[in-house]
């Protein structure tokens, strides 16, 4: 079958379901795609030589909305690298004055590595974590260096531990202070059983580093961006596609993330999701698209979701979002 016949919306159709946004219960936030690492599975397409910031303004808009808005209950913020923004400790504090819970995908190795552009060190990082009880979100493509460095560059694995160890010096991973820790499959593949994997990773960097973590989310890698380069260089993107869509669990639909979540870019746009905003397919409902600028609560909870191939990733066996697996 041709790529262009795998219809997402009308495979939702022919299952009788029906994907609606239900609330907004968090406020995802890419605030800069500027990173110190070049990932190769990375739907973000962030690097070093990014120059993508979110303004002052939009922080404040953005701030705004989550204090007039109760049901926002959680501030995501992403990137690239979101503590390289210069607006990120005073976003983390408003935030946590307004009461929100605040999440932050953490890529560990920025505390050592500081700002590629600027060389601006962030050894502060764990410290401001704890003292503002955030919830720190952080990739780890496996427990030893051979798959970890070969998705995510030479000596990532080595920072990363060292990281995740001042992380624990601060609280983290005992419970309290939350520390999770995210699994992409290096490859072609899906995830592994969320619940076994998280066994293994516990058991292997306690025994061997003394890390200690909350959760393990296994997400499945998005065919979009640099991954999606790569699935062509190696002529396999179509091969894919249809492991994703031969895949689809209906019941992994329930849990799809945009139902409850919106995604703001840089600029303010408003985009059902982190992958639609990397695909340009902003949300709209009536003549125009969403932005923070015109942000109404009804607007946004009455929007049609838009769909592309790429839906099939999160609803592949046991399904994927920012939280991990949907199906349990």
């Amino acid at each position: 079958m041709k790529i262009s016949n795998y219809d997402f919306p009308r495979k939702i159709i022919d299952r009788g379901l029906s994907i609606t946004p239900i609330t907004i219960e968090t406020l995802q936030v890419n605030i800069t795609k500027l990173c110190n690492q070049t990932c190769t599975h990375c739907h973000v397409d962030a690097s070093p030589w990014r120059k993508e910031q979110m303004s002052l303004e939009c922080v404040d808009k953005c701030l705004e909305i989550l204090a007039e808005n109760d049901c926002i209950k959680n501030l995501d913020l992403t990137g690239g690298a979101p503590e390289l923004s210069p607006h990120f400790d005073y976003f983390v504090r408003e935030a946590r004055s307004l009461g929100k819970h605040v999440m932050v995908r953490h890529n560990l190795t920025v505390t050592l590595d500081g700002n590629p552009r600027t060389g601006e060190r962030k050894m502060y990082i764990p410290g401001f974590f704890a003292e503002n009880r955030i919830e720190v979100i952080s990739s780890l493509p496996y427990y030893s260096s051979y798959f970890t460095d070969k998705q995510r560059g030479k000596g990532v694995f080595e920072k990363s531990i060292e990281s995740l160890r001042m992380l624990n010096r601060k609280g983290y991973g005992d419970g309290e202070l939350i520390l999770n820790l995210v699994y992409n499959p290096v490859g072609t593949f899906l995830p592994q059983d969320q619940k076994g994997l998280e066994a293994d990773f516990k058991t292997k960097l306690e025994k061997n580093y003394g890390i200690r973590f909350d959760n393990l989310y296994t997400l499945t890698n998005m065919p979009i961006n640099r991954f999606e380069k790569e699935l062509r260089r190696q002529d396999a993107y179509e091969e894919y596609i249809e492991k994703l869509v031969n895949a689809f669990n209906p019941e992994a639909v329930k849990g799809i993330m945009c139902r409850n979540m919106i995604s703001v870019s840089h600029d303010g746009k408003i985009y059902d999701c982190d992958f639609n905003q990397m695909l340009d397919m902003q949300a709209c409902n009536g003549n125009g698209g969403l932005t923070i600028f015109n942000f109404d609560l009804h607007n946004i909870v009455n929007r049609k979701i838009k769909f592309g191939i790429h839906c099939f990733g999160c609803t592949a066996g046991a399904g994927s979002s920012c939280g991990g697996q949907t199906v349990s």
